[in-house]
């Protein structure tokens, strides 16, 4: 009678640890087709963003902020307190409108979408200089192109996309680095649109990756960087001792002192 219960209860713990799974480690972006980033192949310069509607835009002067800056910068002072000449030495933010035009202080509207950010750059001083200004210095930025870091990078969001031809290796480094359990070699670019994604595959241990104008980052762009093998098998291994080989070692020893008591 002992044996039959010591057995059924072998039986009850089998069933329950074949019944367990564990915790799947799912790696962001795998696809079973991959895709041809041929596009990319034998790029020598690398295509300069265009501005767009809807794009932030930090202009100043660097010879005389009066007339572009202010403290509280916000959209209501773009054609009020700034055409008035209020002082500062701080940067004011601009939007291009969906006709692709930015209101800018005593020049008004100019179009800029299109165009390059040094192409608008000169459209704008040129501008200022024949209306309004003596030999300005005009400094414009795009301040609202950004890329999206993921996975085994110490600091995961969003980054700003300030400087012109910003590379992976820059921003990976203003991110914090990548952690101790990321792989190096499998570093994902996803780049495109909804409808035509691309992904870039780089190897940060090759030392030709540091030039590669693959690697330049564009908006919109999101960089994956997935664990390396020998740190996704030592979380599997945690979770299996954490979901099934610890519950069925307890179940293992409540059986013996069951069948302990029952044989006494």
């Amino acid at each position: 009678m002992g044996y039959k219960i010591y057995f059924y209860l072998l039986l009850g713990l089998f069933l329950i640890c074949t019944s367990c799974s564990t915790r799947q480690y799912q790696v962001l972006f795998q696809q079973k087709n991959a895709l041809s980033d041929s596009s990319y192949q034998n790029t020598d310069t690398v295509a300069e963003y265009k501005i767009k509607a809807q794009d932030v835009l930090q202009v100043r002067n660097l010879q005389d902020t009066k007339l572009l800056v202010n403290n509280n910068p916000s959209p209501a002072l773009n054609t009020s307190v700034l055409a008035s000449g209020a002082a500062s030495t701080s940067e004011q933010d601009f939007k291009v409108d969906d006709d692709g035009t930015v209101i800018l202080p005593a020049i008004g509207r100019i179009k800029v979408a299109g165009y390059t950010r040094i192409e608008a750059q000169k459209l704008v001083e040129e501008a200022y200089r024949k209306n309004v200004l003596v030999n300005p210095i005009i400094e414009l930025k795009i301040v609202s192109l950004k890329v999206t870091m993921l996975g085994e990078i110490r600091g995961q969001g969003n980054f700003p996309l300030i400087k012109d031809h910003t590379s992976l290796i820059e921003m990976i480094g203003a991110a914090g680095g990548i952690t101790e359990k990321a792989d190096e070699t499998n570093i994902k670019i996803i780049r495109g649109t909804k409808k035509n994604p691309k992904v870039i595959v780089v190897d940060l241990g090759n030392i030709q990756s540091v030039n590669d104008p693959k690697t330049i980052l564009q908006n919109g762009d999101i960089i994956y960087i997935a664990q390396n093998k020998r740190a996704t098998r030592n979380d599997n291994y945690q979770s299996f001792t954490t979901t099934i080989f610890q519950p069925a070692l307890l179940l293992f020893n409540t059986a013996l002192i069951i069948f302990t008591l029952i044989r006494h």
